[in-house]
């Protein structure tokens, strides 16, 4: 699945499987990393890979990291569903349809967001001009967000994907560690309560992961490049550090469907997004 940022890939792929495995934020590049969801019904096996947004103007080594990871995905796959946003056409459409026209596989794409719509005739369109690009197999409308369409949407993958063993037990909706998405909560909880230039520059760590027989104690480290950025998370008295931890504690709960004790701490390091050892250190190599 590809598209610009904050198209709604993230949030297609979560209701497709039923489970959340991929956070979502308002924000543009909230999905940093390339992640397998696992939609198993029955005999039939699709592997879903979710990837961060298709941008210009990637100026740091993450974000070129990151579409670069995105971009090289296309060699890999039997099928790409491209997603574009109802009635609205970029420069970055234009960016991400030039890699897709390049993968020799079907095509799907998908005009998400429709419930936005007040009049739907203004869907025609853009139908018509995706039908003119002569790519795509099928163009469906959907809503990720209210599920609208996603049953057309799953038939038409399993229609269009080659007769292979199932990779993944039927059980598994991801390729990802607990350790893995348990950073990725606290960091969607940092998206979603920070301000416009905050959450970009940060990244979260575990640095210990204890199963105790009642409680899972956990302790990460928010990495942010400044310190006035970690004034921001912080906040006044501790208060919003502490407004986060519990949010991300509440839903690492329903993850693990255990207790938890969630410790957090803010710690600087300047100019790791451009930062080659970080980015490797930290996965996003």
């Amino acid at each position: 699945m590809v598209g610009r940022p904050n198209v709604g890939k993230s949030t297609l792929l979560n209701h497709l499987l039923g489970q959340k495995v991929s956070i979502t934020s308002r924000r543009p590049q909230t999905t940093r990393h390339v992640l397998l969801g696992v939609d198993t019904r029955g005999p039939l096996q699709a592997i879903y890979v979710d990837t961060p947004g298709i941008h210009h103007h990637a100026r740091r080594q993450m974000n070129r990291n990151m579409v670069r990871s995105a971009t090289s995905v296309l060699q890999d796959v039997d099928l790409v569903v491209m997603l574009v946003e109802q009635d609205k056409w970029t420069e970055e459409d234009d960016l991400v349809l030039k890699h897709v026209r390049k993968a020799q596989v079907p095509k799907l794409v998908l005009i998400n967001k429709i419930d936005l719509l007040q009049n739907k005739t203004v869907l025609l369109p853009a139908l018509d001009r995706l039908g003119g690009f002569q790519c795509f197999e099928e163009m469906i409308p959907i809503s990720a967000l209210r599920g609208t369409g996603l049953d057309t949407v799953r038939e038409l993958v399993f229609k269009s994907l080659p007769l292979n063993p199932h990779l993944f037990p039927a059980d598994q909706v991801t390729d990802q560690s607990e350790r893995f998405l348990v950073a990725e909560i606290v960091r969607e909880k940092l998206m979603r309560r920070l301000g416009e230039e905050v959450p970009h520059r940060v990244a979260v760590e575990i640095e210990a992961f204890k199963e105790e027989p009642n409680i899972v104690d956990i302790a990460a480290n928010i990495i942010v490049e400044r310190s006035g950025q970690k004034r921001i998370i912080i906040g006044s008295k501790g208060e919003k550090l502490k407004s986060i931890g519990k949010e991300a504690r509440l839903d690492i709960e329903s993850l693990l469907e255990r207790k938890v004790m969630l410790r957090l701490w803010v710690k600087v390091k300047p100019g790791w997004t451009n930062d080659n050892h970080m980015l490797r250190r930290m996965g996003y190599d």
